[in-house]
């Protein structure tokens, strides 16, 4: 019973700490890239709207980039202390994949974000500009590796077990760019964009409730409407396709994502309903009958492998991997519609002159991070009960520590998040509720020196200083 309950708690230590991690890496990789674009287009036309967006956003993409790093450090903490057996084993093949993340991305953000953050007038546009492409370019490179490595031990390839039970990579090519692995990069880079967009789009939205037209907002949000009208009708593509490769690789993962019981041919497709694992079958089920095998792309006489077919200790958490999918499409599906309600505002006159439009941008602002942390969950709760599939246990790659010992760094986890992420957190949300910072009037582009991108604005304040002049109100 103790080592159970040491599993158990080593289980939501870890479930704990990632959820909060994941929330920042897939906001600042889709930050990164707004960011390059707003430069770029700074560049490229010399309107002060695009230089103003950056200085107030980049900021923000500071302190997310500065947490996800602190929370990334915790799950390294974490392989040591609570599953030192999993990270024995896997060490020969994944050690390498995370070594390349560090040595590939992380040294290509951490040489170009001092530029990128307090280089605006110390160094010329174009090469500041290039250090906020290399910056964008690092945090993908970065979700590179780890959608590599969480891939390979999703369906592991490429390996083999060594005498003592540790593994080997036997093909890096296979180990890297594992079958499931390119589909889900995309699947994962794209949730990173549609969450920067909502965020963006809602906070700018925020801004034009009170004034519709400011007009860093305006822009903003044009540009968000841009990208999830584009990319979230791409990522429904994507993500089906991410499904085909469950089905063909993770066929459990796949039960009970449909609560699949049965097996056999002809599978109902069920919309909701209360998944119960004890006794095998979902209550008060609404469902289309006849109709799953189609929505899984099988010819209707196949036969699609249920629940059954496994021993029921090999079950995930069925209700828990049922409901976050469910989760997960149907704000797939809002912001769907929300991208098409923006394009078509935008055609009819103007988004910002729709208060309803508005506030469903405030609204739907969270719900990407809620998408991507159900995704997740979607993700890794549906291929226990093992951490590397067909492998190794979860329950047999714990560190042999006790119950007390991980409940004490539990609690210690919980108590620290909650001052230190919760007060990130809350002053991020602070920043967005100013819009685009204070509003002067645009510099003569034409005063500028040539070799600084802000030589006509010498009292032009760092983008700490707007910070502090943001918060103090505009003394303009």
């Amino acid at each position: 019973m103790t080592d159970f309950d040491a599993l158990l708690l080593a289980r939501m230590q870890f479930a704990f700490t990632i959820a909060f991690h994941i929330i920042f890496p897939s906001f600042s990789i889709g930050l990164a890239s707004f960011l390059a674009v707003l430069e770029g287009l700074w560049l490229a036309t010399r309107r002060e709207v695009f230089r103003n967006l950056y200085l107030f956003w980049v900021k923000i993409f500071a302190l997310s980039f500065g947490m996800g790093v602190v929370s990334g450090v915790v799950m390294s903490y974490q392989f040591g202390s609570n599953w030192s057996v999993f990270a024995q084993v896997s060490a020969p093949v994944l050690g390498p994949l995370l070594a390349f993340e560090v040595l590939t991305a992380f040294f290509l953000e951490a040489s170009f974000l001092g530029i990128m953050l307090f280089g605006w007038k110390k160094v010329g546009p174009k090469l500041h500009f290039t250090a906020t492409l290399l910056v964008a370019i690092g945090t993908l490179i970065s979700a590179f590796w780890i959608l590599s490595a969480n891939s390979w031990m999703q369906y592991p390839t490429g390996f083999a077990v060594q005498p003592d039970g540790s593994l080997i990579a036997t093909d890096c090519w296979a180990v890297v760019f594992n079958p499931t692995f390119p589909v889900r990069l995309m699947h994962m880079s794209l949730a990173a964009f549609l969450t920067t967009a909502l965020a963006v789009g809602g906070a700018s939205a925020f801004v034009l409730l009170r004034d519709p037209d400011q007009p860093e907002s305006r822009i903003a949000l044009r540009m968000a409407i841009g990208m999830f009208a584009i990319v979230a009708p791409l990522q429904l593509v994507v993500g089906h396709e991410s499904g085909v490769l469950v089905r063909d690789h993770q066929p459990l993962k796949l039960a009970a994502i449909e609560a699949y019981w049965k097996t056999g041919p002809d599978q109902p497709q069920s919309l909701v309903g209360i998944p119960d694992r004890t006794a095998g079958k979902t209550h008060a089920e609404v469902a289309i009958p006849g109709i799953g095998n189609m929505i899984q792309g099988v010819p209707k006489e196949a036969v699609l492998k249920g629940l059954d077919s496994w021993p029921r200790e090999d079950w995930p958490v069925v209700g828990l991997v049922y409901w976050s999918f469910r989760i997960m499409v149907g704000l797939g599906l809002a912001m769907i519609g929300l991208g098409a309600w923006g394009a078509w505002r935008c055609w009819r006159g103007g988004p910002e002159h729709s208060p309803w439009f508005l506030r469903a941008c405030v609204l739907m602002g969270p719900m990407g991070f809620v998408a991507v942390i159900s995704g997740w969950i979607v993700t890794e709760v549906g291929r226990q009960p093992w951490v590397i599939t067909g492998v190794l246990r979860t329950a047999d790659a714990v560190s042999p520590v006790g119950a007390g010992q991980v409940s004490v760094t539990l609690l210690g986890f919980i108590a620290v998040y909650a001052v230190v992420f919760s007060a990130g957190a809350l002053y991020i949300l602070r920043l967005m509720a100013l819009g685009a910072g204070p509003h002067e009037p645009a510099p003569d582009l034409e005063d500028r020196a040539p070799g600084s991108p802000m030589a006509a604005a010498p009292d032009e304040p760092e983008p700490g200083d707007l910070a502090d002049k943001g918060l103090e109100g505009d003394r303009s």
